[in-house]
């Protein structure tokens, strides 16, 4: 999987692509992700890529010329399977949709900062927004950050064990069951004596049981959603 992520400040994202899981995917050449400045497509001497909204109002706005032209020149290069906006109005990012995305080949990201892009962008070359939960940040690349996290760690050999994904939080609609390792006692604190049985089928059991009760505690809109159990 090849993903280029268009941004107006790179540097803000660099140590999340060198370290830890997605650090190591790149290392093991299971995912190249290249990152793109905004400035360096800036149609000024100055670089700036944002100005003042037309009709007034507080912040400011990317402007259309740098990222037509750094999205259009990647495009003669390659085809995207997506384009990306990170916006909060987007449709909200799920473990269903990074495990889509997640079969993609080539996907493409623009991080947008201050009061967002341009509309244009969004009318004419993104195919996709999305939005990581009902808040602002400052920053378009933590949105991105943790986009590109979920999708990478779901990939052939990114992890190190690879039922590890399929284990997790929402994957079957459920929230996970609770965890716990060595030691069996703990301040008197023991371990379920089911894990420690042996017993598979009962350790499976065990476990759905336990996400179905947490589930049903802390998140009942995913059951609502999936149908209760």
């Amino acid at each position: 999987m090849r993903i280029d992520l268009v941004c107006p400040i790179p540097q803000s994202i660099e140590s999340f692509i060198t370290t830890g899981i997605v650090g190591r995917a790149r290392q093991r050449s299971i995912v190249e992700i290249v990152l793109h400045n905004l400035h360096d497509y800036a149609d000024n001497r100055y670089g700036h890529i944002d100005d003042e909204p037309y009709g007034g109002g507080a912040g400011m706005v990317i402007r259309c010329e740098p990222v037509f032209a750094c999205i259009e020149q990647l495009k003669a290069e390659r085809t995207y399977d997506e384009i990306i906006y990170l916006t909060p109005d987007g449709e909200p990012f799920t473990q269903a949709l990074a495990n889509t995305l997640a079969l993609k080949t080539n996907l493409l990201f623009l991080a947008g900062r201050y009061k967002g892009v341009d509309q244009r962008v969004r009318d004419v070359l993104i195919t996709r927004e999305i939005s990581i939960g009902d808040y602002v940040l400052s920053s378009g690349e933590l949105a991105a950050a943790v986009v590109i996290d979920a999708i990478v760690r779901l990939l052939p050999g990114a992890l190190n064990d690879a039922q590890s994904a399929q284990e997790d939080s929402f994957q079957e609609g459920l929230l996970s069951a609770p965890v716990y390792t060595r030691p069996a006692v703990f301040r008197g604190l023991a371990v379920p004596e089911v894990l420690l049985s042996g017993n598979h089928e009962a350790i499976r059991r065990w476990r759905y049981e336990q996400a179905l009760a947490r589930t049903r505690q802390r998140r009942p809109d995913l059951l609502a959603t999936n149908g209760e159990r």
